[in-house]
């Protein structure tokens, strides 16, 4: 389970690393379904660095997670847990409000 944890972890940093450089919008949910003349109302570059933070802080609790499977710390994981959903909402919320990653 602590190997699938750790190789989970190094796919993520790796999307992560891609995401970041703006190379890998074609991975993000969505934004890969519009159509191109939609696509390109959109700041891509902002999209893809906010995508590989995101994707970053979300390796960091597989992290946690990895470190509490390997020492049987329960309460560890409850805390990557609460982390993950958080973060998750954070996204959800700070991609689809205000507009944030269109050209204007």
């Amino acid at each position: 389970m602590v190997w699938f944890m750790l190789l989970l972890m190094i796919l993520f940093i790796i999307l992560s690393i891609v995401l970041y450089q703006g190379k890998g919008n074609f991975l993000i949910a969505g934004y890969n379904t519009l159509p191109k003349e939609e696509q390109e109302k959109y700041d891509t570059k902002a999209l893809g660095r906010f995508m590989g933070k995101s994707m970053f802080a979300i390796s960091a609790v597989i992290g946690l997670w990895t470190i509490a499977s390997y020492y049987m710390i329960e309460w560890l994981f409850n805390v990557g847990l609460g982390l993950m959903i958080l973060i998750v909402l954070f996204m959800v919320v700070y991609v689809n409000t205000g507009n944030r990653f269109k050209n204007d």
